[in-house]
């Protein structure tokens, strides 16, 4: 098991190095490629949400599955546009249309609206987005518009495992969490975490609360040090955040406080290798990646939602974590074990967790 996730976590782990490659062939920031000559190029673009290309997060592990998809495919052509604000999104999937690409990725459930809408008015054009489902919750009907295709993630599953180490890890029997904005999607980490460290608690014996706090945003990241910083100096000695560029800054509070983070979506170890615990995985970089070269293939992706988990392995931790007792992993790997199984079954929302292990 921990070695099929490895090879997954070999696709996901190019560096931020590769990154500063961001104005290579087929990729630039703030203009998209324009239209090419060349008839046998595939033209895919990726619009990203507000927190940016560089949020050493979901937006820069989607870039890095485009590059990797470019890589790999001859033939293929990437690029991405940055998105300041709410505002750009429908003028960025423009952009990218009227530059030729075939395929167009909106990168968080923020931009579902203007994906539906771009959708609609280029029928010819193909469109993907990370972190959204077209499915309604409440009659179950799915609404996916033939030509986009949504992909979602299991994030209650590595949320939850991070959260059973953090119990297993904490001195003070307090931990920490900082979502970005309030949503649907955000709600699957905290209460798979808070589950998960509910989980451990009880089977420690032991009462582990758990701050919660949101900061609004998703690429403050002085406000995300800010909150972290209040949240360690009350006792909190780990905190795991689900924000983005935010979580920057708890990073970097964890550094200075010396205590412990929890990243999120790519292993975020290089930002403090003594700081930082372990991270969640999403790997958006594969789904990506892969659902790329099926529409190059000329596979039918739309009409439908992908979701992605541990079955998948395409969620998890990393295999490498030096700031955690062995001990904790070889547990936190039972527990992950289970998830796949079905023995436990992480809550996503306020009413699954309220319900959980009842």
């Amino acid at each position: 098991m921990k070695k099929r996730l490895l090879s997954l976590l070999a696709v996901s782990a190019i560096t931020v190095t590769l990154f500063a490659g961001c104005g290579s062939s087929g990729s630039g920031t703030g203009t998209a490629d324009k239209g090419s000559s060349n008839a046998k190029e595939y033209q895919v673009a990726m619009v990203t949400d507000t927190g940016g290309v560089n949020d050493q997060s979901f937006n820069q592990s989607s870039w890095e599955g485009l590059q990797n998809f470019e890589k790999n495919n001859k033939g293929a052509k990437v690029s991405y546009l940055e998105s300041k604000q709410e505002s750009d999104y429908a003028t960025n999937l423009d952009k990218v249309v009227d530059s030729g690409n075939k395929l167009v990725w909106g990168i968080g459930f923020a931009m579902a609206d203007a994906i539906a809408k771009a959708a609609k008015s280029n029928p010819d054009v193909n469109y993907a987005i990370v972190d959204n489902s077209y499915v309604d919750p409440t009659t179950g009907e799915d609404k996916t518009p033939a030509n986009v295709t949504g992909v979602m993630f299991k994030a209650q599953e590595p949320s939850f495992i991070v959260g059973y180490i953090a119990a297993k890890t904490t001195k003070t029997g307090k931990v920490g969490f900082v979502g970005g904005i309030k949503s649907g999607i955000i709600d699957q980490f905290q209460f798979g975490y808070q589950a998960g460290v509910q989980y451990a608690a009880k089977e420690l014996g032991k009462d582990i609360t758990v701050d919660v706090q949101y900061a609004e945003s998703f690429s403050d990241a002085s406000k995300g040090k800010a909150i972290a910083n209040k949240m360690f100096s009350s006792g909190c000695d780990i905190v795991f955040h689900a924000a983005g560029g935010v979580g920057v800054g708890v990073i970097e509070a964890a550094k200075e406080a010396n205590k412990f983070a929890i990243g999120v979506d790519r292993d975020q170890a290089y930002l403090a290798p003594d700081n930082v615990l372990t991270s969640a995985l999403k790997l958006a970089n594969v789904a990506v990646e892969n659902l790329s070269k099926e529409a190059m293939s000329g596979n039918k992706i739309g009409g439908k939602t992908y979701t992605y988990g541990l079955k998948e392995n395409a969620v998890g931790i990393p295999t490498e974590n030096k700031n955690m007792d062995p001990e904790v992993y070889k547990a936190a790997m039972a527990v992950q074990d289970k998830i796949k199984n079905g023995e436990i079954v992480p809550p996503y929302n306020e009413e699954t967790f309220n319900s959980f292990g009842k």
